[in-house]
């Protein structure tokens, strides 16, 4: 290993057998990689330096004589990257969390094996039906009991009783934590979940059985989450019965989400941010709105988007993220809740395949998503269909030409029939919407394209034969990076990607880069072979964990 300059050892000398060092570029690395074993780094006698694996204890710092010691080389236990009060209030063994991914993407299987890896997962709930949810619901409860797990719940601006029922089938069900996803702005739903049953214990501390991870990526959006609830909803609360005066009382000194992710540029719904301003960035807001509220429970911020090789799960905690958050990876594993032909889609994704385009919930707010976009027509035909609404006042507006496109192409049926698939929808769902729609052409030519955008994505799940040209799948570069990163070994297949076998490797992967850095914050140059930390199968990565 070479050695840069470095000023004289702050730490002394090392006693030791010269059997003892290993100065073989190659031995060096496996012994960074053995990431429970510090490591001491000498003088090897002559040009090089060498690395001691004697376990160091204090005293050995100030031994005099023997070989000067260079450099001091911590053990980085996977398990306690992140932040420690984050996986003791979550009951968790890592500070790694598996992302609500909507339509069930975020699978029940999902949750189960990072409840049971000691990690956190949360089951995709928006855009399926409250009878899918509450299913899921109860089958995780059976399955994996009191192991940490969560479920999403997604804003809704077009749809605010869908929201309202979603948090009441939560309140039901005893559901104690859930992804707050997508909110531009506090509703009283999202606030009611986290102030359930709020109350003070024995000991006159404020305890909310219910809580919250806010999933934001603008600064106005989680100064919202870590604040109190505002004035106007906890009014309205104790109007209709959800809170009383006393425990309004109480929710005036907690925030509304202890921990909000950044959501820096992800699959889904993202503002493309990059993590290395947008951690930062939030990091301040938390300790200004600390500063300003003294909250007893601690804010915390964690990291998304791009979060996919060691590199990156390394950079995020050393930035001061609490925990990670992953989710294009995630979608393709095996235990997802989308199709075997999506995976293979991803696993054949590079950086520069995706693409931000229209979605479905918020579709007149212009609001995108990224999605893939290789092998999919999806995303143009999206930006065309915003394009028509943008630029038509309904339906029949639109010019021939185009009628004729959508019906061959995109819908495959005439705009007419496609109109009254859709009314039929709304009959049940929400009939306001059929009326609002046979008064303003435009709000009907609205619900027209948003059943493509929200089929679209069905399509891609279930791999609806004949449609793989619409596929809407969710994905952000970090699933490029992540196949750059396993190219060449087991984890390249599709049908080798498991949920826990992934986290523990990016933990594991974490963890060694977190070491290499450490070496080189001392002024040590690192061989590059210790820059590569490829994929281990599941035995193999328990191992070096234990």
């Amino acid at each position: 290993m070479g050695q840069s300059p470095v000023a004289e050892s702050p730490w002394g000398a090392w006693q030791g057998s010269p059997a003892e060092l290993l100065v073989d570029p190659r031995d060096q690395a496996a012994a960074l990689q053995r990431v429970l074993d510090p490591l001491i780094i000498v003088h090897d006698g002559r040009s090089s330096v060498g690395y001691s694996l004697a376990k160091l204890v204090p005293h050995e710092l100030g031994r005099s004589g023997g070989r000067s010691v260079l450099g001091v080389l911590p053990a980085v236990d996977p398990g306690r990257l992140g932040d420690a009060t984050f996986r003791h209030d979550h009951r968790l063994k890592y500070a790694y969390v598996s992302g609500a991914m909507a339509a069930g993407i975020g699978s029940e299987a999902i949750v189960e094996s990072m409840a049971r890896s000691g990690m956190l997962g949360f089951f995709g709930s928006a855009g399926l039906s409250l009878a899918r949810v509450e299913q899921a619901v109860d089958r995780l409860q059976a399955s994996v009991g009191q192991l940490p797990h969560g479920f999403n719940l997604i804003h809704s601006p077009n749809d605010p009783r869908l929201e309202r029922d979603l948090v009441q089938l939560y309140i039901n069900k005893s559901v104690r934590l859930a992804e707050a996803s997508a909110f531009l702005d506090l509703t009283p739903h999202v606030v009611r979940f986290r102030l359930h049953g709020i109350r003070l214990d024995p000991n006159g501390k404020i305890v909310t059985p219910n809580r919250l991870i806010a999933k934001v990526s603008r600064v106005e959006v989680a100064s919202k989450f870590f604040a109190p609830p505002p004035e106007r909803i906890l009014a309205q609360l104790i109007e209709e019965g959800s809170l009383t005066p006393q425990q309004a009382e109480w929710a005036r000194r907690v925030p509304v989400a202890q921990d909000v992710t950044a959501e820096a540029d992800s699959g889904g719904h993202t503002d493309n941010r990059p993590h290395i301003t947008l951690i930062p960035t939030l990091l301040a807001l938390r300790d200004r709105m600390q500063a300003e509220h003294q909250f007893e429970q601690p804010l915390r911020v964690g990291a998304a988007g791009g979060i996919s090789t060691p590199s990156s799960v390394a950079a995020a905690f050393a930035m001061g993220a609490a925990y990670v958050l992953v989710g294009s990876v995630q979608q393709a594993c095996v235990e997802s809740g989308t199709c075997d032909e999506v995976r293979k889609m991803l696993a054949d994704a590079e950086q520069a395949d995706t693409a931000m385009c229209p979605c479905a919930d918020m579709f007149e707010m212009g609001v995108k998503v990224q999605v893939l976009k290789r092998g999919t027509m999806f995303p143009m035909r999206a930006a065309k269909l915003y394009e028509l609404y943008r630029n038509y006042a309904g339906l029949d507006a639109i010019p021939a030409e185009d009628r004729a496109t959508l019906e061959k192409s995109y819908f495959k049926n005439s705009l007419d029939a496609v109109w009254e698939g859709t009314r039929q929808y709304f009959v049940n769902r929400d009939p306001d919407q059929i009326a609002k729609a046979e008064r303003d052409p435009k709000h009907k030519m609205a619900l027209v394209f948003r059943a493509y955008l929200g089929q679209s994505s069905r399509w891609a799940n279930t791999g609806e034969a004949g449609r793989r040209l619409d596929y809407q799948i969710w994905c952000g570069p970090a699933m490029g990076a992540f196949n750059e990163w396993t190219r060449g070994t087991f984890l390249a297949s599709p049908s080798e990607r498991q949920v826990e076998t992934v986290g523990l490797n990016l933990l594991y992967g974490g963890a060694v880069m977190t070491r290499v850095n450490f070496l080189r914050s001392q002024g040590l140059a690192v061989p590059a072979t210790s820059l590569s930390t490829p994929p281990r199968r599941l035995a193999e990565i328990r191992e070096l964990m234990a």
